[in-house]
């Protein structure tokens, strides 16, 4: 196996002009700044890494569709997280259908390997809350998105990320197994 190339210097926005013009080195960089945030979030969505990895090859995939006419108008995290979570989902009901199995929420708790160095108890407040809290303190907190990134990503308006944010946070503060993690 080969080793990985050296880290591109350019901006993202210097990579999407530069592979707008044809320039495979420059999706190949794009490819591998982002595969392992792509994989850790569909695997967050899908639950199983053998799905996160086509989602990761269907996501670039897309990316590539679109160009040579593709702009980047936010951070790249922005711009990609509802692709991935849509990927991400649609391979979740597909396996489910195939399985049998009844879908839950369309944000599930973070996966056992994303919560093996968590104490449980923060992984159960977590659990409890409703889906659209648990993304956006998962998007704030995991995938280290700003609050404009995050109402980008899911087409709302900032003050709604912040009351979900807001909401979310209170009750995991007032959860006294994790209030604990509030405290200095």
């Amino acid at each position: 196996m080969g080793s990985l190339p050296p880290p591109d210097p350019r901006s993202d926005e210097a990579l999407i002009r530069a592979i707008n013009r044809g320039d495979a080195a420059a999706f190949e960089a794009l490819y591998y700044r982002y595969r392992d945030w792509v994989v850790r979030l569909a695997t967050r969505f899908t639950g199983r890494t053998d799905d996160a990895l086509d989602v990761l090859q269907e996501t670039f995939a897309y990316l590539l569709r679109k160009t040579p006419s593709l702009r980047l108008t936010a951070r790249m995290t922005t711009f990609l997280y509802p692709v991935v979570k849509h990927l991400s989902l649609a391979a979740r009901r597909r396996n489910c259908r195939s399985l049998g199995c009844e879908l839950e929420a369309d944000v599930p708790a973070p996966p056992p390997s994303e919560t093996e160095g968590l104490r449980s108890g923060l992984a159960e407040v977590m659990a409890a809350l409703s889906p659209d809290q648990r993304e956006v303190v998962l998007m704030r907190f995991v995938d280290d998105m700003s609050l404009a990134e995050i109402a980008g990503a899911l087409r709302m308006p900032i003050g709604t990320v912040k009351s979900k944010l807001h909401r979310a946070l209170e009750r995991l503060q007032s959860d006294p197994r994790t209030r604990a993690y509030f405290q200095r």
